[in-house]
C-alpha cells in the first residue's frame, strides 16, 4: 500500500535533483564562458588598439549626441551586443566627443579628422555648435578636416559644413528642410474609446496637454513655436552660410525654389548639392578611398585608409577611472538630464530624491566650492523639481555659488530647478521658459461601462473612493483646478524672486510660452549666453578660485557595478557596432505612439501637478 506514495516521493526526489544539478551546470558554463571571453579580451594583442603614425580620425559617431547616457546594465549591453541586438536609440556623450577632438588635436599621430556621421541621429543644435566649435579648434592646429558621406541630414550637414571639404556621394543626397514641431493629437481616438479626460492647466500657451483635448495645435501654440522655432532656424542658416561662406539667401525654404534648382540638376540631389555650394566635390566611395589613402597613407592590411576610429581612439586616450587630485579646489558639475521624475531614477533622467542626492554630496564635499548644474531637461514632476531646487538653495547657504548651464532645452521643471541659481547661463539656441503647471487625469468609467464594468460603493466622505473607473466631480475637479493655480502662482513667485522682477512681469513671459536662449536673455530669464566650459569659469570666478578642478559628481558605481562593468566593458571590444537601421513609416509612427504612452506612465508626481515642456521636441 505504501508502495506507490514513496515511488512517488522517490521520483519528484530523483527529478528536482537532476532539475539542480542542471541549473548548476548551466549558471558554471555561462560563468565559464563569459571569465575565458574576459581573459581572451584582457589579454589577446589583436584586442589592442594602437594609434597608427601619421593616421585619419574617423568621427563615426552612432546614435543620438547626449549629455548623460541612460543607464544599461552592462550584462544587457553585453548580450545585445553579442547577439547583434541593436539598441533602439544608442547613445554618445558630448563630453567623450569634445576630449576626442581636444586631445587629437595635439596629438603628432593624428594627421587628419574624418567626419563620416551617417550614423549620427540627432543632437539638438545646441549640442551641434558645442561639437562644431570643437572642430574649429582642431582646425586652428594646421591639421585638416574632411567631412564624406553617401548623404547628409540636417544634424549631420550641419558639423560637415565646419570641414575643409565636403564630399558626398555622386547618387547621394542632401536636403535641409528646416525646423519644424509636428506631434500626434489624441482627443477623437479618445471620444471614441469613451475615455474621459480631465485637462487643468495655468498658462495661455501651456500646450502639453494640447493632444489629448484638441485634434490639432492651438493657434497661441503656433505662434509661439513659430517664434522659437524661428530663432533657431536663422542661427542654424547663420552658421552654416558664415562656413560655406555665402549667402543665407541660399537656403531652399520654399518648394518652388527647391524644385526650380532640382530642374536644373535634372533631378539629382547630389548634382543639386554641388551646384549650390552645399558640396565641394562629387566622390564614389572608392574615390574617396584613394583620395584619403594619398593624404594619409595606407593602413596596415592594405585594404584601407590609415585609420583609428572615434571609439578605438576613445578608448586609447580615455582612463578607465577618472583620477581626482584630492588636494586642489573643485567645481562640481551635476548633470541633470532627461524628464524629471519623482524618487531615485538611473542616470539619463532626473529624479527628484537622486539629484537632489548628488547636489547634497557636493555640499558635503569640502574641496568642492562651487557648482554648476548643467541642465538637459524639457521637465516633468513639480513635486521633483521643487526638491531638487531646495537642493541649490542649500548650496547657496553654505556659501558655495551655483551656476546653471543650461543646454539644448531646460524647460518648464528645467527652468524650475535652475531659478535659484546665482547665475543662469544659456546657449543662444537653448529652449527654455514653459512656466507653466498643468495636470491631467483619465477616467475610464465610460469605457468600462461598454464593457459591462460598472464602480459602485459606499463612502464616508465625498472625496472618499476616488479614482480612475469613476467620473471625476465637480467638487473633485475645483480641488484639483485650486492646486494648480497654486502651483503657477509659486512657479512665477520662484522666477519673480531670484530674477529681481514683479509677478506682474513674469507673469507676462511665462504663460507657458516657449523661448530661444537669445530671447530668454533679452527678457532677463537668463543672465548670459555661453556654454558649459563658460559656466564652469564664472563659477569659479564667484567663488574666488584660481587654480581649480572640475568635478564630476555623479551615480556612485557598487563593487559589483564595477566589476561587470569592467568585464563585459573589455568583452564588448570584441564586437564591432553596425550601421543603424533606418526605421520605416509604420514604426515611426508607431514608435511615436510608443514614446507617448511611456510617457504618461512614467509621470510620478504624488499630487499629479507637471511642468513639462511637449512642445520642446523639434523635427
Amino acid at each position: 500500500m505504501n508502495e506507490r506514495p514513496s515511488l512517488l516521493k522517490r521520483l519528484a526526489r530523483n527529478t528536482l535533483n537532476v532539475l539542480n544539478i542542471s541549473r548548476r551546470v548551466i549558471v558554471n558554463l555561462v560563468f565559464f564562458t563569459l571569465l575565458i571571453i574576459f581573459i581572451i579580451a584582457a589579454t589577446s594583442d589583436d584586442g589592442k588598439v594602437v594609434v597608427p603614425e601619421q593616421s585619419a580620425l574617423v568621427l563615426n559617431l552612432y546614435g543620438d549626441i547626449v549629455e548623460q547616457k541612460h543607464e544599461i546594465e552592462p550584462v544587457d549591453a553585453f548580450f545585445s551586443e553579442a547577439f547583434d541586438q541593436q539598441e533602439e536609440r544608442p547613445e554618445v556623450l558630448l563630453s567623450d566627443i569634445l576630449d576626442v577632438i581636444s586631445t587629437a588635436k595635439t596629438d603628432d599621430r593624428i594627421k587628419l579628422l574624418v567626419l563620416k556621421l551617417q550614423n549620427l541621429r540627432g543632437a539638438g543644435l545646441t549640442k551641434l555648435r558645442d561639437v562644431a566649435s570643437a572642430i574649429e579648434d582642431f582646425k586652428s592646429s594646421g591639421k585638416q578636416v574632411i567631412a564624406i558621406g553617401d548623404q547628409y541630414t540636417q544634424d549631420q550637414y550641419y558639423l560637415a559644413s565646419h570641414a575643409d571639404e565636403v564630399w558626398l556621394d555622386p547618387k547621394g543626397w542632401l536636403l535641409l528642410d528646416g525646423y519644424g514641431r509636428y506631434q500626434l493629437y489624441f482627443k477623437s481616438a479618445l471620444d471614441k474609446l469613451s475615455i474621459s479626460q480631465h485637462i487643468f492647466r495655468v498658462g495661455t500657451y501651456k500646450s502639453a496637454v494640447e493632444p489629448y483635448m484638441r485634434d490639432d495645435m492651438s493657434p497661441e501654440a503656433k505662434e509661439a513655436n513659430k517664434l522659437w522655432l524661428g530663432d533657431l532656424w536663422n542661427q542654424y542658416k547663420k552658421d552654416v552660410s558664415t562656413q560655406r561662406e555665402f549667402s543665407i539667401a541660399n537656403f531652399d525654404e520654399t518648394t518652388e525654389a527647391l524644385v526650380n534648382k532640382l530642374k536644373q540638376a535634372n533631378g539629382n540631389f547630389a548634382e543639386y548639392a554641388i551646384n549650390n555650394n552645399w558640396v565641394d566635390e562629387l566622390k564614389t566611395r572608392e574615390q574617396i578611398q584613394t583620395a584619403l589613402i594619398e593624404k594619409v597613407g595606407k593602413s596596415k592590411d592594405n585594404e584601407n585608409f590609415s585609420q583609428i576610429s572615434f571609439y578605438d581612439y576613445l578608448k586609447t586616450t580615455k582612463p578607465a577611472f577618472p583620477v581626482v587630485n584630492p588636494v586642489t579646489d573643485k567645481v562640481a558639475v551635476i548633470v541633470a538630464k532627461g524628464t524629471i521624475l519623482d524618487g531615485t531614477q538611473k542616470p539619463g533622467t532626473i529624479g527628484g530624491d537622486s539629484t537632489a542626492k548628488l547636489l547634497r554630496k557636493a555640499r558635503n564635499n569640502d574641496k568642492v566650492k562651487a557648482v554648476v548644474l548643467r541642465v538637459d531637461s524639457p521637465g516633468g514632476s513639480a513635486y521633483a523639481s521643487e526638491i531638487i531646487r531646495q537642493e541649490v538653495e542649500q548650496l547657496k547657504a553654505a556659501g558655495k555659488p551655483v551656476i546653471a548651464s543650461m543646454g539644448t532645452y531646460a524647460a518648464s521643471g528645467g527652468y524650475w530647478i535652475s531659478a535659484s541659481a546665482n547665475k543662469i547661463y544659456a546657449a543662444p539656441t537653448t529652449i527654455t521658459g514653459s512656466i507653466g503647471i498643468f495636470g491631467f487625469i483619465m477616467t475610464f468609467e465610460n469605457s468600462l461601462s461598454r464593457l459591462g464594468v460598472h464602480t459602485d460603493g459606499v463612502g464616508t466622505t465625498d472625496i472618499a473612493g476616488f479614482g480612475v473607473t469613476r467620473p471625476l466631480t465637480d467638487g473633485m475637479s475645483e480641488i484639483i483646478q485650486l492646486n494648480i493655480e497654486r502651483g503657477y502662482r509659486d512657479f512665477i513667485s520662484l522666477v519673480a524672486n531670484n530674477r529681481d522682477m514683479s509677478l506682474e512681469e513674469v507673469d507676462a513671459i511665462a504663460q507657458g510660452r516657449v523661448w530661444s536662449g537669445v530671447k530668454a536673455k533679452e527678457l532677463g530669464l537668463v543672465d548670459e549666453l555661453g556654454d558649459l566650459e563658460d559656466a564652469v569659469g564664472e563659477a569659479a570666478k564667484i567663488a574666488g578660485l584660481e587654480q581649480y578642478d572640475t568635478l564630476l559628481i555623479e551615480k556612485e558605481l557598487s563593487p559589483k557595478e564595477i566589476f561587470l562593468r569592467n568585464l563585459f566593458g573589455n568583452t564588448a571590444k570584441l564586437f564591432a557596432p553596425a550601421d543603424i537601421r533606418t526605421q520605416g513609416p509604420v514604426e515611426k509612427v508607431l514608435g511615436q505612439l510608443k514614446a507617448e504612452l511611456n510617457r504618461l506612465n512614467q509621470f510620478n508626481d504624488p499630487q499629479g501637478i507637471y511642468s513639462f515642456c511637449l512642445t520642446c521636441q523639434i523635427h
